[in-house]
């Protein structure tokens, strides 16, 4: 009994500490990595207390195996935009000014009571109460909801450098406009961190600390 307590506590301190490695993410909305990696590491850890007769190595070394994949993986999809988006795809539009976006509902597997219910969830009761709603890549649904003086959702047009095609056109912007947005800040598209169009319709850029590496930017 003893043996068994003290692997059980063993193996309760090691995860705690694994999911300390891989982040804060851990303990909120999963991407899909992250959610493959708990659901693993939950099963190993459970083989060392359910079966005191195998070694703890048979769990330990599997567990922090999994906790390094997930790191790399993580900053993998911190420097290139393409791997993030394979591993964890992209935000979707799913409404826009009140209207359900229903080839983009369908390709998502949302039923309508889907929507509905995380909409409810965000106390939107009425489509027209929705000036833009976002299927983000953990499955969560963000809504911005419209106002008296229909002023336009802000929009993300550039991440990471990367410039986001649908966005622009959605926001009516050219990238000539987020050229001469950026030349006001002495940079290029490419450094910058994060342009957003504002409910003015100004566009807010934020530009990328030089101690980081800059990725190689594109379009998408």
């Amino acid at each position: 009994m003893l043996i068994l307590l003290f692997r059980t506590a063993l193996i309760y301190a090691l995860i705690i500490l694994a999911m300390r490695l891989m982040g804060k993410k851990q303990l909120g909305e999963l991407q899909p990595s992250e959610l493959v990696s708990t659901i693993l590491i939950s099963n190993l850890a459970s083989i060392s207390i359910e079966s005191p007769e195998l070694p703890l190595t048979g769990s330990i070394v599997p567990v922090f195996l999994i906790v390094v994949m997930e790191i790399l993986v993580s900053a993998l999809c911190v420097k290139s935009q393409s791997a993030a988006k394979l591993v964890a795809g992209s935000p979707r539009v799913i409404i826009r000014d009140g209207v359900i976006d229903q080839p983009t509902l369908y390709e998502l597997r949302f039923t309508v009571n889907d929507l509905l219910e995380a909409l409810r969830a965000k106390e939107v009761f009425a489509l027209d109460e929705v000036a833009l709603a976002i299927v983000e890549t953990n499955g969560t649904v963000s809504v911005y909801k419209s106002d008296s003086k229909g002023t336009p959702a802000p929009l993300p047009l550039l991440v990471d450098g990367c410039i986001d095609q649908q966005a622009m056109r959605e926001a009516g912007v050219t990238e000539k406009a987020l050229d001469a947005a950026c030349q006001k800040n002495g940079i290029t598209p490419k450094e910058a961190l994060l342009i957003t169009r504002d409910a003015s319709g100004m566009l807010q850029v934020v530009v990328r600390d030089k101690q980081w590496n800059q990725p190689k930017g594109g379009r998408r």
